[in-house]
């Protein structure tokens, strides 16, 4: 396919190990720092300074395979508790000196390459030692946990108690709880369970000038919600030290379904109908004709064409097979038709596609993803205007694509389109895919869509998000910076458009 479909002709040289790069010594001398977390939590050799480098895009993984190491921070500190947290910050405020938290490294946004040209130096605060399940109240079905804690290590602490967040996006193996925070992070089954943002009831903010205690009770007239602030700051206002998140218990049952649909057309129609009768299914999610063929369709597995959509169920065994049941009448309602074991499929490779794009990098291939979400109405003019746009770019750069799309985190008024994108890297991959981004952006703007649903904001979509909250917006959110921020040193020039 990658030849007779792409043009794919060359490999790409493969990446060396970490050793491979040089970097400069660091800018910051270790003392300060280790005065407040102690020499131990200080890394300021060249292994660790290259770990905490970009995110996780391809962009990211490309230069880094170029040894390109610009933006790596000077140190990598580590500390362990919010008080070292707000210490660390008056003292890097004082110094000018670049603060860019760190969780599981897996923006794909640029949300971990500051604008720091202007400051004394860069440290990365990775929250990795602040992993604590602080309480668990079981009346309320709130968890308190540290930042720190990655999906998984979340998700066993709390399954120790028979409880879970539910929230598994595609990074969960390596993101953070803080970032999840950060970045109004969306998982695979967020029609059932919610947005992370959703599920967050309380906060604790360290910022360079205080404290931030946020979220009293789940819901308060008390003027505006300000942790609605916090969530989807990227690390701009401040360091989430805490969170106060809504838990269920382990569901008892989980059961994934497959549809087949004539057209993604009707499988939208469908789609829309089950989000909008409830309850919704835990996942669902709807594939283009492209994508099933590629992704989903295993001939083994699945028989006949169409797009294929994947609904989910979990939680008491009644409750599952209520929802199940109303979904699958409307499915059959719409003429389509099941597909026994294409959930099993979706369920067991649900986090393998990260790992495959480092084999087709390695092909020679371009394969990069982006996404949107609209109302149900714009949704069909946004599917062909982004797809237009990849499509006519990628052409004219000599590198005609295929373009794969799948519809998900379906709510009763709209959806989000996910668009993954392969073709042949151009001599400049890293200039090929940054024409092609801007072209579909300009489009997901012009059909009403948002620039991110899911992803955030970091420095790719900045200048767009200027476009969608207009210069009110932009202006409400550089005064929050100056507040909380007056000397700049959070994430600087991430997701805020400069002045």
């Amino acid at each position: 396919m990658l030849r007779e479909a792409l043009g794919v002709r060359a490999e790409s040289p493969r990446p060396g190990s970490v050793g491979d790069f040089r970097l400069g010594p660091p800018r910051l001398p270790v003392d300060a720092v280790a005065e407040i977390v102690g020499a131990e939590h200080v890394g300021a050799d060249e292994e660790s300074r290259i770990r905490h480098t970009r995110g996780r895009s391809t962009l990211d993984l490309l230069r880094l395979r170029r040894l390109e190491s610009s933006g790596a921070p000077d140190l990598v500190v580590m500390p362990g508790s919010h008080d070292e947290v707000l210490a660390l910050l008056g003292h890097c405020s004082e110094r000018r000196i670049a603060v860019v938290p760190f969780g599981g490294g897996t923006s794909v946004v640029g949300g971990l390459e500051p604008e720091a040209a202007d400051f004394e130096g860069v440290i990365a605060l990775d929250l990795q030692r602040m992993n604590a399940l602080v309480d668990l109240d079981e009346q309320s079905r709130i968890a308190v946990l540290e930042p720190g804690l990655r999906g998984p290590q979340a998700e066993a602490l709390l399954g120790e108690r028979g409880y879970t967040i539910g929230h598994f996006p595609q990074s969960f193996e390596y993101a953070s709880l803080g970032g999840f925070a950060a970045t109004r992070s969306s998982g695979q089954a967020s029609s059932g369970y919610g947005r992370f943002d959703e599920l967050v009831v309380g906060l604790t903010v360290a910022t360079p000038v205080g404290t931030l205690t946020l979220g009293r009770a789940p819901r308060s007239a008390a003027g505006p919600d300000l942790r609605q602030l916090i969530l989807g700051s990227e690390g701009t206002l401040g360091v989430i030290t805490s969170l106060t998140v809504q838990v269920r218990p382990v569901p008892e049952r989980r059961v994934y379904d497959g549809w087949r649909f004539a057209s993604f057309t009707e499988g939208l129609l469908a789609v829309r109908r089950v989000a909008q009768a409830g309850p919704l299914p835990t996942v669902l999610r709807l594939s283009d004709e492209a994508e099933t063929a590629l992704n989903l369709a295993r001939p083994e597995e699945l028989g006949g064409g169409g797009p294929l959509a994947i609904a989910g169920y979990e939680g008491p065994g009644d409750e599952v097979a209520t929802r199940r049941a109303r979904a699958s009448l409307i499915f059959e309602d719409e003429g389509a038709l099941g597909e026994p074991r294409a959930g099993e499929s979706w369920e067991r490779d649900r986090y393998r596609l990260p790992y495959l794009r480092d084999a087709l990098l390695d092909a020679g291939a371009l394969v990069e993803t982006l996404e949107t979400a609209g109302f149900w109405s714009a949704l069909p003019r946004l599917y062909q205007g982004v797809s237009s746009a990849l499509r006519d770019s990628l052409i004219t750069q000599g590198t005609p694509p295929i373009i794969l799309c799948h519809v998900s985190h379906v709510y009763p008024t709209g959806a989000s389109l996910y668009f993954t994108i392969g073709c042949a890297q151009a001599e400049d991959p890293v200039s090929q895919w940054r024409l092609a981004k801007a072209a579909a952006s300009d489009a997901i703007m012009a059909g009403g869509g948002t620039i991110t649903h899911h992803h955030g904001v970091g420095t790719d979509h900045r200048d767009w998000l200027a476009h969608e909250v207009g210069p009110l917006g932009v202006g409400i959110l550089r005064a929050a910076k100056a507040e909380l921020d007056p000397a700049g040193i959070l994430n600087p020039g991430i997701l805020i458009p400069p002045a």
